[in-house]
Formats: C-alpha cells, sequence, structure tokens
C-alpha cells in the first residue's frame, strides 16, 4: 500500500505509525549513529500488534501472564524503544529517547535486557531472539500444564528480519518450535529484501515459506504496510495449530524519498535533509522528537488497555490455593526451594562415607537425581547425547506436545538453539534450564552462553568429556582451550570439580545462582572420592582449598582442578616419601576463589612455596594463581596441555603427554 491510500484510508493508523518513524529517524540523527530504516518499514506492523493483538500492560511490564514481544532485529532497536516510549512504559522517557546510543542511557544501540524495562531479552547478534524465543514458548507450555491455563496463556510474538533467517541458529530454533508444536509462538518476518551488502538475493535464494513450512510451521503473508491485511494476518496466526511465521512485505525506511528500499538506510543516520523530506512526505509538521499530545494519549490509552486483563488475572490467581499460588509466585521469581540445601547436605553425607568412583559426569546424574525432585521448575535436556551426558533423571518424562508437564526436551544436535532455548526458559520466568552437550561443543553454543553471562542468566551448561580424557574420539573432541575460553568469560562460573563430592558442591552454587550462568566440565573417566569426611560447608564456594596439607616444612603447592587432583596428590605421595613437604589445592572454581577476600586467598597460597599446576587443558589461566597471588616465575611451573589431543585410550594419553603424577613431582623438584 502506498502512503497516499494509506493516509487517506488508515487516517488514525498512520498518526500512530508515524510516530514511530518519526522518532526512530530522529534518535539515530541525534545520536550519529543506528539504524532507521527497520523501524521505518515495521512501524506499520508493530503498531497493529500493539494496538489490536498484543497482551500487555505498561504500567506493569512484569505481569506474569503478558504477551512476550522479541524485536529478534535487534539493531532496528528505536521500534522497541518508541513503542515503548509512546505506550507510556515509565522509564522510556522522552529524555531516554533523545540519549539513545550514548553513555548511561537504557536505550542501548541493541536492545539490552535489564537496562530498560519492556526489553525481554538482548538482541544484538542475529538470530539469538527468535531462538530464544522458543525458549520462552517451552517455558509458557511448560508452566501453563502445572498451574493451569487460566494463570499462564499468552502469546510469544517475535519480529526477525533477513538476517536472523539466514543465521544458522535460526533452523536449529525452528526446528524445534515445530517439532514442539508450539503454537504460542508467532514470528513476523521483516520482508524488505535488503541487507548492508545489498538486496538479499546477492547471496541468498531461499524460499523461507517453503524452509519454515518443511519444519512444521503455518506460513502466512501480507503487505506489511496495509494494517488491515496485516490485521488479518495475525488474527489468522493467533488461530494456527503450531507455530506461525507471518511475512510481512515492507520497504525499509518506507517514506524516505531517496534512501527507502535500499542498503542506504539500514545502518546510518537518514542526514537533516532527507529527514526533512520525508517529513513532507508523511505531513509530519513537527519538529525532532515532537510527539503531538493527541497521539501520545492514543497511544498511551494502547498502553494501559490491558490493565483489565491484568486485574482479572490477578483475581484468577488469588483464587489458587495460598500454596499454589506461594510456588508460583516462587518459581517466577527465581529463587530455589528450601528443601534444596537439605538434599545436597544428605547426598554429601552419603557419598563421602560411600565414597564411590565414577567419572563427574555420573555424579551430576546422581546430584540430579536428589536435585530434580526437589526443584520442580528444573527443565532438563542434552544436544542429542543424553546417554552421555547423562542428564535425565528417573523422575523426568519428556517434554513432548502431548506431555506439556514433561520436564526433559530433546533438543536434538542443536547446542547452539539449545543454548539460546535456555535463555528464553529463564527470561520467562518459571524455570530453571540446564542442558548438555560435550565440553568440546562449547564451541557451537558460544553465542547463546555469553548472552547467558551478558543478561545474568543462571542457565547451567553441563558440558561432558572435559578433557583428553574422554580418550579415542580423538583431538576433534578433546577440548584443550575450551576452560580458558569459558574462564575468560566475564559473569561466568567454570566448574571443574575433582569427584562426586566437589560435583554436588558445583550443583548446589549453580542451580541457586540469581545472575550467573555456570559451565559444568565433567569427566568422562572416573574418578575415585577424594572427599571422605563429610563436612556441610559448600568448600568449592570458596572456588579453591587445601584438600591435602603438607607434612612438615611446606616446600610446594600443586594445584589443580578436576581429574588431575588425583593426579597431584599421587605426585604429593612421592614427594613426601622424599621429605618435600608438599600441600594440594584442589581449584574447582577460579572465578569463586578470586571473588575471595585478600586474606582467604593467601591462606590458601601464601608466598615461598614452589607453585605447580596441573590440568589436561592450556596454561594462560593458571598464570595469575603461578605468577600472581604472591608468586614468581623463577618458583612457577606447569604440567598440562600445550597442544591439541590424539586418539588413544586415555591412559595412554595422560603418558604421552606427560600429565602423570611423576611428571608433576619432577617439574615440583626442577623448580626448588
Amino acid at each position: 500500500m502506498d502512503i497516499a491510500t494509506l493516509r487517506a484510508n488508515h487516517p488514525d493508523h498512520w498518526k500512530l505509525a508515524t510516530a514511530i518513524r518519526a522518532l526512530a529517524m530522529d534518535a539515530v540523527q541525534a545520536a550519529n549513529s543506528g539504524h532507521p530504516g527497520m523501524p521505518m518499514g515495521m512501524a506499520d506492523v508493530a503498531t497493529v500488534l500493539y494496538r489490536n493483538h498484543l497482551k500487555f500492560d505498561a504500567s506493569a511490564p512484569n505481569w506474569a501472564d503478558r504477551d512476550r514481544f522479541i524485536l529478534s532485529a535487534g539493531h532496528g532497536s528505536m521500534l522497541l524503544y518508541a513503542l515503548l516510549h509512546l505506550t507510556g512504559y515509565k522509564q522510556a522517557t522522552l529524555d531516554e529517547v533523545k540519549n539513545f546510543r550514548q553513555w548511561g542511557s537504557r536505550m542501548a544501540g541493541h536492545p539490552e535486557y535489564g537496562h530498560l524495562e519492556g526489553v525481554e531479552t538482548t538482541t544484538g547478534p542475529l538470530g539469538q531472539g527468535i531462538s530464544t524465543a522458543v525458549g520462552m514458548a517451552i517455558a509458557e507450555k511448560s508452566m501453563a500444564a502445572r498451574f493451569g491455563k487460566k494463570v499462564v496463556d499468552h502469546k510469544i510474538w517475535v519480529i526477525a528480519g533477513d538476517g536472523c533467517l539466514m543465521e544458522g541458529i535460526s533452523q536449529e530454533a525452528i526446528g524445534l518450535a515445530g517439532k514442539q508444536e508450539l503454537d504460542n509462538l508467532i514470528v513476523l518476518w521483516d520482508n524488505n529484501n535488503i541487507t548492508i551488502d545489498g538486496r538479499v538475493t546477492v547471496s541468498d535464494i531461499t524460499d523461507q515459506h517453503k524452509r519454515f513450512e518443511a519444519s512444521g510451521w503455518t506460513t502466512l503473508a501480507c503487505d506489511g504496510h496495509d494494517p488491515a491485511d496485516i490485521d488479518r494476518a495475525l488474527t489468522e496466526a493467533k488461530k494456527a495449530k503450531g507455530p506461525v511465521l507471518v511475512d510481512c512485505k515492507t520497504i525499509i525506511g518506507f517514506g524516505s524519498p531517496n534512501k527507502a528500499d535500499s542498503y542506504s538506510v539500514h545502518g546510518s543516520p537518514l542526514g537533516d535533509a532527507e529527514i526533512a523530506l520525508t517529513r513532507e512526505v508523511y505531513g509530519w509538521g513537527y519538529g525532532p522528537f515532537e510527539i503531538p499530545v493527541e497521539i501520545k494519549a492514543e497511544w498511551e490509552a494502547i498502553g494501559s488497555k490491558g490493565a483489565s486483563d491484568r486485574a482479572e488475572w490477578e483475581a484468577r490467581l488469588n483464587g489458587l490455593s495460598a500454596a499454589k499460588k506461594a510456588e508460583f509466585e516462587r518459581q517466577m521469581a527465581g529463587g530455589v526451594p528450601k528443601k534444596l540445601a537439605s538434599a545436597i547436605r544428605a547426598f554429601k553425607k552419603a557419598n563421602s562415607e560411600a565414597a564411590p568412583k565414577v567419572a563427574t559426569r555420573k555424579a551430576s546424574e546422581m546430584v540430579l537425581a536428589a536435585i530434580n525432585p526437589v526443584v520442580p521448575e528444573t527443565i532438563g535436556g542434552s544436544a542429542d547425547l543424553t546417554g552421555s551426558n547423562l542428564t535425565k533423571t528417573a523422575d523426568m518424562s519428556d517434554f513432548m506436545p502431548d506431555n506439556r508437564k514433561g520436564r526433559y526436551v530433546r533438543y536434538g544436535i542443536r547446542e547452539h538453539g539449545m543454548a539460546a532455548a535456555m535463555n528464553g526458559l529463564w527470561l520467562h520466568g518459571g524455570a530453571r534450564p540446564y542442558g548438555g552437550t560435550f565440553f568440546c561443543f562449547t564451541d557451537y553454543a558460544r553465542g547463546a552462553m555469553r548472552l547467558s553471562a551478558l543478561m545474568g542468566v543462571p542457565a547451567v551448561y553441563v558440558m561432558t568429556h572435559d578433557s583428553i580424557g574422554l580418550g579415542e574420539d580423538g583431538p576433534t573432541h578433546q577440548p584443550v582451550e575450551h576452560l580458558a575460553i569459558c574462564r575468560a568469560t566475564p559473569n561466568t562460573w567454570t566448574f571443574r570439580p575433582a569427584d562426586v563430592i566437589e560435583t554436588a558442591e558445583a550443583w548446589e552454587l549453580a542451580i541457586s545462582a540469581e545472575k550467573t550462568p555456570s559451565v559444568l566440565a565433567l569427566s568422562r573417566q572416573n574418578l575415585p572420592t577424594l572427599r571422605k569426611t563429610h563436612t556441610n560447608s559448600n568448600m568449592v564456594a570458596k572456588g579453591a582449598y587445601v584438600i591435602e596439607e603438607a607434612a612438615g616444612k611446606r616446600q610446594a603447592i600443586i594445584m589443580a582442578t578436576g581429574s588431575e587432583v588425583e593426579i597431584a596428590l599421587k605426585a604429593r605421595d612421592i614427594l613426601q616419601a622424599q621429605a618435600i613437604g608438599t600441600r594440594v589445592v584442589s581449584m574447582p572454581c577460579m572465578e569463586l576463589f578470586a571473588a575471595q577476600d585478600e586474606a582467604y586467598r593467601r591462606k590458601i597460597l601464601p608466598p615461598g612455596a614452589v607453585r605447580v599446576a596441573v590440568e589436561a587443558a592450556v596454561r594462560q589461566p593458571w598464570d595469575r594463581w603461578l605468577l600472581g597471588e604472591r608468586g614468581t616465575e623463577k618458583k612457577a611451573g606447569f604440567v598440562g596441555m600445550d597442544s591439541f589431543g590424539a586418539s588413544a585410550p586415555a591412559e595412554r594419553l595422560y603418558a604421552e603427554f606427560g600429565i602423570t603424577p611423576e611428571a608433576v613431582a619432577e617439574k615440583v623438584k626442577s623448580l626448588l
């Protein structure tokens, strides 16, 4: 639909949508940075969505039963910011709009979760939004099954662009959503045929309708500038039996006389002259950032129309039993049950006495068998490695279209999609997500794992086969640099437990975390129980502790994690037999140790003694503890990997790469 017809036939809609376009042009121009074209092109679709279909209340941004709106095409952030401001979200002030992309502004260049109410997830990297939304849709289905549709019944709406659909993660997401028949998920495709390099056709020939249909989606289409046609398509979408793609054919930079329908309006300000011309085309005779009172009032009325729905919902929530209402509110708030601590203590006591020799991946399964019954909101899964990651416990059934009470998601071979869905599960509320794959394949999940840390999503990444100790699968599967990568990521806890007790303590911390994701790096090979004396204290919470003290004068400190703690203890036996007093420090979480006060760190790593670190991985993250913290170069050594691994049984690999008690003892002696 052309602008003249749109203005003539839909004057009320036109005024509302033009307010979005004007704010987007002005904010990007003031910042001299941003993406005005997408908000200008999708303003009509967004106006119809917010005006006629989205269930929300601007005065209650965190209302549990609101529809979720995800701007997957996050570069078009001014579309979302304009909507939040116009509809009356308290934090989305005009001053914030004017300060778009500047220091301290809630309105960052891309939508950032936690900065501004109404932003449901961080959507900078393309494809993350649509993939995170799949997790939100799963969470909604799970919560509805557990608490009833009277208190959980809403949609997940997504605006995605061509870039979102080109990124490989999107295929993982749509395949999972189609398999799960998520009829609460509706994706509005901004089909403007423009990318930074030019027309989409310069790089892609995909028939998106056939692609989505092949994955079990319903596909619809509309003229993205005809409000009646948009409304028809969105109405149909809400009635479909599975997830829906609505192809919204739009013109990027709609209305710009010289830049519309071109890549030049994608990622750059229009310029004052072009904005003036565009205002003339729009019939918008107002200055920069000026929204007429009557138009703002109409938008605020849209923002408040959900208040009655929310009041009715609150009445239904209050109609639940006191216990069920309290449990609903606890799960949505993200707290953990009080029973968790006692369950972990009982598990530790029983296993410190039984002292099993098990792989830490098996220990993890044993801990989960204690956790899952007392934390009913855990939703687990694996990227098609359930039998290897050991992430499914006996009390769990599969989450499926015919069993929404199931708590185990079959993610398939979709590591990146799984990680993004885990973010969505948490962000929706009411779920504690964990998911597994081989540690080496954190490479495939990295984008979403980084966003977990950036957003403060306490997802738990169960990463098994954590070293060359996995053996015969060879170097493609043997992680050597991955501990360093995870430890280098801000706001991430990387746990590498040494035995069943440390595994339990790591899980307690991970499942109780409020704003920090956790990576559990777990062994394939069996490891003995090292801590056989029960203590209620969570030693892993300190990050590092003395697991075996020196006998006699302390001359050396050996630090290790995971499967190498056993090696360190055997090296200590060799050294002590030669009257070399040796302390062994288990360091299951460097981040938590770094967070301890100076006095504790000094107690664990005092000056003077030789220090050797042993880990079947690269040295890089160990230098702080070897050379810093009162250490010195001449008294520091490392036993580990400086290359990729090889294909052979684990025992042969440890011998060939020199990660043995004898090698550790010799390294210590060479430094004395």
